[in-house]
């Protein structure tokens, strides 16, 4: 007998009825790398999408942080565009220095009580990732993402929030994309990966700056094709790890 049972293949996530959704993530072209093909999978049907970056991305190019946070917001804009993202949200937290702070904690609760999404999405904060260590800034946004969105929920975390007119919401579910553990997949098609391209080519400026970048149009067809591997369906896909916030019927990624 085979001393292993082969993987099982990762259900559809259930977001038929999901009306908004909340990205949480370090930088600017942080959702580009794949993410934003489910992005735009759900704006396409009417989902409202709000894209938090905790940082602007300052230190991730070669000129001066004055002259890269403004460019970086217009290419940022830009790639929402292609995805159908209207509120885009750029925070103040310093790039490259994040940490997982009360701080950063309370601005992901004050955005998720205030955007009262469905879903709340961020990447992997796992050591490890793409083949690499994660970049610190991504490890902490992540972790504030996880842990913000909890805190919104308690009334008795952040109280001030709730003095300021930010009243407690509990999001359904958290999605963490790019999970060495997936535990989900979410269908795209042809038309979500050309926007997943086009708002990956929108970093133009900072893909400059990145050595041995691969295309866009190689990169984010292969990454789908990966995670259609790896799902019930086939296909396109997006892969997460979903933990049920009390809103998706049982399904858990813990």
């Amino acid at each position: 007998m085979p001393s292993h049972q082969a993987a099982r293949a990762l259900p559809t996530l259930p977001d038929q009825d999901v009306r908004r959704v909340l990205c949480v993530v370090a930088h600017p072209d942080d959702m580009e790398y794949g993410a934003s093909a489910a992005v735009h999978r759900w704006t396409a049907r009417g989902v409202e999408v709000t894209y938090l970056l905790l940082t602007a991305g300052e230190a991730g190019m070669a000129e001066s942080p004055e002259v890269v946070a403004p460019l970086r917001a217009r290419e940022q804009r830009t790639a929402c565009t292609t995805v159908g993202v209207e509120d885009l949200r750029i925070l103040a937290h310093p790039d490259g220095m994040l940490e997982t702070s009360l701080d950063l904690r309370r601005d992901v609760a004050r955005t998720v009580r205030d955007v009262r999404p469905d879903l709340v999405l961020t990447t992997t904060y796992e050591v490890e990732a793409y083949g690499s260590l994660n970049q610190a800034d991504h490890r902490a946004a992540g972790t504030a993402a996880a842990d913000g969105t909890r805190d919104a929920a308690n009334p008795w975390v952040f109280r001030e929030l709730g003095h300021d007119g930010y009243r407690p919401w509990q999001a359904r579910a958290l999605l963490v994309v790019g999970h060495s553990r997936p535990t989900h997949a979410i269908p795209v098609g042809p038309d979500d990966a050309e926007a997943s391209i086009a708002s990956l080519r929108s970093h133009e400026a900072y893909l400059a700056h990145v050595t041995g970048h691969p295309a866009p149009e190689e990169l984010i067809p292969r990454a789908l094709q990966e995670g259609g591997a790896q799902a019930e369906g086939g296909g396109l896909a997006v892969t997460a790890r979903v933990f049920d916030l009390g809103g998706l019927g049982g399904t858990t990624g813990e």
